[in-house]
């Protein structure tokens, strides 16, 4: 089934350029020829007109990409509630289903599932697709201003677990390599261990040495894109199955879109609940692959 398209809106900082080549400059996600079609169907408008991509944008103008309803890929789209209260949800979101909507999602995504149910619910924090496990949102205005300042001040708790490739020959890693945007041939940018990247920190301990694997329990101080990802790789313990990062916190040179094939899970979440005070242990019991043989 098709779902119901969306409104794109960008608003002008800078005029000067024509849409067709202020479209191409800012949204590389597709080629000019792409834009140039997508105009030439009536799918932009600026300040409400229909344009054909040769007017010239002016500062302080409101452009709009409609785009048409489309075929979203099929992702698994059932979530566990593990708390719920008047400010508060958590939920535990399966492998394979993006948070937010972005890419080719839209209704397929966690935010659209639990809004059906929950319509003022709003995210505290997002998982990559392939990541398993907790996420909290607040259902009210309150709690999600407490709580978001409380993230930012890094009085919540974050555990993971994560099954790295290789058998790991320390027990505990406190790792703390930059991580910032580098350039990719392929993918255009990407997040990875650089020495111009911002101040990043996880803590890994071994829970368990499989035969080729190893499983951690990862508890990170910062919150960083694909940080987990990054720092075991930097360490030379990548994820397995990962498809973009190598040994070094590095990102494979052939590395195409996607984001699934590892095994990373939101396991836990420690804060404090901005109405009552309580001290709250939040948990989402990892799959059978990240569960350890004695816990």
């Amino acid at each position: 089934m098709l779902n119901s398209g969306y409104a794109y809106p960008s608003h002008i900082q800078r005029g000067g350029l024509s849409v067709l080549d202020y479209l191409t400059r800012e949204f590389r996600h597709s080629p000019r020829e792409v834009w140039a079609a997508r105009l030439s169907a009536g799918e932009v408008e600026v300040d409400g007109v229909t344009v054909t991509g040769g007017e010239t944008l002016r500062a302080g103008q409101r452009l709009v990409w409609h785009r048409p309803p489309w075929q979203e890929p099929e992702v698994p789209l059932h979530f566990e509630v593990l708390y719920e209260d008047a400010d508060l949800l958590a939920v535990s979101k399966p492998s394979g289903l993006p948070t937010m909507p972005g890419g080719g999602f839209l209704e397929h995504t966690l935010l659209m599932g639990v809004r059906q149910r929950w319509p003022t619910a709003s995210p505290l924090h997002r998982l990559g697709r392939g990541t398993s496990g907790l996420v909290v949102f607040s259902l009210t205005r309150e709690a999600g201003a407490a709580l978001l300042r409380d993230w930012r001040e890094h009085r919540i708790r974050k555990i993971y677990r994560a099954l790295s490739a290789g058998r790991a020959e320390q027990d505990e890693y406190d790792i703390t390599a930059p991580i910032g945007p580098v350039g990719h041939a392929k993918l255009g940018e990407v997040f990875a261990a650089t020495s111009g990247g911002k101040p990043a920190r996880s803590l890994a301990r071994v829970l368990e040495r499989r035969p080729d694997t190893t499983l951690f329990e990862v508890e990170i101080f910062t919150g960083r894109p694909h940080q987990i990802r990054i720092h075991l790789a930097s360490v030379g313990l990548p994820l397995a199955g990962d498809p973009l990062y190598l040994s070094g916190g590095i990102a494979r040179p052939d590395a195409l879109p996607g984001d699934l094939g590892y095994l990373l899970h939101a396991h836990t979440l420690g804060l404090t609940h901005p109405r009552t005070g309580e001290q709250l242990s939040l948990e989402a019991p990892p799959p059978l692959p990240l569960r350890h043989v004695t816990g």
